[in-house]
C-alpha cells in the first residue's frame, strides 16, 4: 500500500521547512524538502521522532531566497549534497547570496519553466508558477505524486489565475493566512511596514486566504493547511475560523483543515 505523508517543521517568518513523502507498506521510498529554514540538527531530530532519517529525502524545493526560507540551505547543501531544485532566477539569486553561494551551485537543479520537472523518478513531479512576493523572485509548487496533487503557497501578496487553477485540480493545499487585518492595524509595526505587508507583493490575509478557498473548492479537496501565520498579527484561532468558515460555504463534503504551528513541527500527516 502507498501513501503520501506530509510534515512541517516550522512554518512562519521564525523558519519555514516541510517535508512531502513517499512511503509503501509503512516503509519511506522517496521523499522532499521545501525550503530549508531549519537547522540540520532540528531537521534530523525531527525526523528521528518519525522514524526517518536525512537519507529519506533526495532533493530540496526552494520557493524564494528570504532568510526564513534558506537559512540553513548552504548547511544542507554542504552535508547532504542533495539536489536542489530552483527555477534559473532564484538559482542566479543563490549563487551570489552570502549563505548559500559557497555551496549551492554545485548541487544545482533547475526547474523548467511552464513543465512537469521529475525531481524523484517514478515518484516526485514538481511545476512551478510564479507568485507576486517581494524576494528576488518567489514560486509556488504544484507536485504530483502517486496517487495526490499537491499545491504549495507559503509566501504571496496576491494570488493569480494560474496558481487558483494548479489548487483547483489539488487534493492537499498548503496556503498561506498570514495576518489579521484588525491586528495588523492595531498592532506594533509602522505604517510602512504594515503597507508592505498589505501591498500585492506583500502576504496573504485571514480574508484573502478565505476568497481564495472559495474559489479553489472543489469535489477533490481533501486537505488544506494555513501556512505562514504571522506572531504578531495573526492567531491559530482567527485564521481557522475564517478559513472555516469558507469551507463550510462551498464544500461539498469533509475537508481535513489546519493551521501550521509556527515553530514547533506538525504530526506527520497521511494525506
Amino acid at each position: 500500500m502507498i501513501d503520501v505523508r506530509f510534515k512541517s517543521f516550522s512554518s512562519g517568518s521564525c523558519g519555514n521547512c516541510y517535508y512531502l513523502g513517499v512511503a509503501q507498506d509503512g516503509v519511506a521510498v522517496a521523499g522532499v524538502l521545501i525550503d530549508a529554514g531549519v537547522s540540520i540538527r532540528r531537521l534530523k531530530r525531527e525526523l528521528q521522532a518519525e522514524g526517518l532519517t536525512l537519507d529519506d529525502f533526495s532533493a530540496i524545493l526552494v520557493t524564494h531566497d528570504h532568510m526564513d526560507h534558506i537559512r540553513s540551505l548552504g548547511s544542507y547543501a554542504k552535508h547532504l549534497c542533495r539536489p536542489i531544485w530552483a527555477s534559473e532566477t532564484l538559482h542566479k539569486a543563490l549563487a551570489s547570496h552570502i549563505m548559500t553561494h559557497e555551496y549551492v551551485p554545485g548541487c544545482k537543479r533547475v526547474l523548467k519553466k511552464g513543465e512537469w520537472n521529475e525531481v524523484v523518478p517514478g515518484y516526485v513531479s514538481v511545476r512551478y508558477f510564479v507568485v507576486p512576493h517581494d524576494a528576488t523572485e518567489t514560486v509556488g509548487f504544484a507536485i504530483k505524486l502517486p496517487g495526490h496533487n499537491y499545491v504549495h503557497i507559503t509566501d504571496c501578496g496576491r494570488m493569480t489565475d494560474e496558481a487558483l487553477e494548479l489548487c483547483s485540480k489539488a487534493d492537499t493545499v498548503v496556503l498561506e493566512s498570514n495576518y489579521d487585518l484588525e491586528m495588523l492595524k492595531n498592532g506594533p509595526y509602522p505604517k510602512e511596514l504594515q503597507d508592505r505587508i498589505r501591498s500585492g507583493s506583500g502576504h496573504l490575509s485571514n480574508d484573502d486566504c478565505a476568497e481564495v478557498i472559495k474559489k479553489i473548492a472543489h469535489k477533490g479537496l481533501r486537505n488544506l493547511f494555513l501556512c505562514h501565520l504571522s506572531e504578531n498579527n495573526n492567531t491559530p484561532e482567527l485564521a481557522y475560523e475564517s478559513a472555516r468558515k469558507a469551507v463550510k460555504l462551498c464544500a461539498n463534503k469533509p475537508v481535513r483543515l489546519e493551521a501550521l504551528p509556527r515553530q514547533t513541527p506538525s504530526q506527520m500527516i497521511i494525506l
